[in-house]
Order: structure tokens, then sequence, then C-alpha cells
């Protein structure tokens, strides 16, 4: 029998309960190591675009437990916090945990095909531009100089991508497919809106976001990615599963 549990951190079920810790820490590591190292660890676990010499396998899982300030974890931890306990309560804690960290992967891999799409046509132009062997170095130090040709485009591919947020994209969509009529109050809206109407807004709020500004510091189609694959995911159990909801 699942159970429900209540509104405390301590009475949270524990993989959301360990997720919203994992990701504490890790901000309060990285504003360590930057205050007493000088070092930045946004940009050793935050995630490159895999064209970028920046980038390392590891950085498509460790970049959904790094987030960029105070204001961007709390926002992601307290919907995890309100979505993921019941989402948890209801499918157990593997499955939950499951479709975190699947939610989190999709919407790294959409977020890079967007990126790749997007950055053909400059990456087509700096392979004629600069010779293979010459590429790495070009992107570390001379593109990245105020007037390069390349140099708008060369901020965009050292930028790394940082937060949980696909994952909570994810698990808002779950939240809303699983119990679509339920109402839910958002910050100054006075009234109750339905999980479904709000999770339809906020996706196309995304789409929205991701075409009109693009370029910008917010990964919106890491987020859309979140959804799309939690979509897919859900109607995949849901084959198999017949009392899934």
């Amino acid at each position: 029998m699942n159970r429900f549990y209540g509104g405390r951190l301590s009475s949270t079920p524990p993989v959301t309960k360990n997720l919203i810790i994992i990701n504490v820490v890790m901000l309060l590591l990285a504003m360590l190591f930057q205050r007493m190292f000088n070092v930045n660890l946004n940009g050793v676990l935050g995630m490159f675009f895999f064209q970028s010499p920046l980038f390392k396998p590891w950085q498509i899982v460790t970049h959904m437990f790094m987030h960029g300030g105070l204001g961007h974890i709390f926002f992601n931890m307290y919907a995890l916090w309100i979505f993921g306990k019941t989402l948890e309560s209801v499918w157990g804690s593997k499955r939950f945990l499951i479709y975190y960290l699947a939610t989190g992967l999709g919407a790294a891999f959409f977020h890079q095909l967007v990126n790749y799409i997007q950055f053909a046509p400059e990456i087509a132009a700096l392979k004629g531009a600069y010779s293979v062997d010459r590429i790495n170095y070009a992107l570390l130090n001379e593109i990245l100089q105020p007037g390069n040709q390349f140099y708008q485009f060369g901020r965009e591919l050292m930028r790394p991508t940082v937060g949980a947020s696909g994952a909570v994209y994810g698990v808002l969509l779950a939240f809303g497919m699983l119990f679509p009529n339920t109402p839910l109050y958002i910050m100054f809206i006075p009234i109750p809106i339905k999980a479904k109407w709000l999770v339809i807004g906020f996706g196309a709020l995304e789409l929205f976001l991701g075409i009109t500004q693009s370029g910008g510091s917010i990964a919106h189609f890491a987020h859309l990615g979140g959804m799309i694959f939690g979509f897919f995911l859900i109607r995949y159990w849901n084959k198999f599963t017949q009392n899934f909801y």
C-alpha cells in the first residue's frame, strides 16, 4: 500500500528528501569552493555543449545537481517538494527516482539537440575559418575576445547549463497527468487552476520563450524536453500497468 506523506521535510518520502538535500549541499559546496579556492564548480560539473572543449561526459548527470544561486534552487526544490512527494508516495521510491533521472537526462538530450540545430551555421563557419587542430584553442582564446566574428557564439558555447529544472518540469508534467483536476494555487493568481491547465500553460510558455528568446540565460527547451520525455515515459509505463493512475 502506498503511503501519503505530510507537509514537513522530515516526513517527506526518502528520494524526494534526499534529492533536495543533495542539491542544497552541492550549492553550498559550490559557494565554498568559489570563496575559499576560487574554483567555479559550475564550470566543472555544469553541462557544456557537446562540441565545446569544456564538455565532459559526466556533466550530463552532474549538471542536474548544480544551481546558479539561491533563487534558482529555491523555486526548483520547492516545486520538487510540492509535487515530488505526492508522486513518490503513489509510484514508490524506485519508480519515482527512475522517472526523475530519466526526465533530467531527457531534458539534457533535448537541450543539446536544440543547441546543435541552432549552432549549426556558426559551427560550419567556424570550421571554415579555423583548422581542426586550432578550433579548441581558438574557442578558449581568440574567439572569446570582443570583436571576433564568433564572439557571441563562443560565449554561448562556453557557458554551462545547470539546474534541476528539466527534471522538475517532468515532475510537474507527471502530476498534471496523474491528478489533472487537482486545483492548484500559484503566486499572484487569486483563483485555483486545475493541474492539467497549469501544465499545458507552462509547456506553451516554455515553447514560446524558447523560440523568441533563444540564446538567453534560461534553457527553455531543456524544460520542455523534461516534459516531453516525461509524457512518453508515462505513456510507456501505462501500457503495462492497468492501475497506473
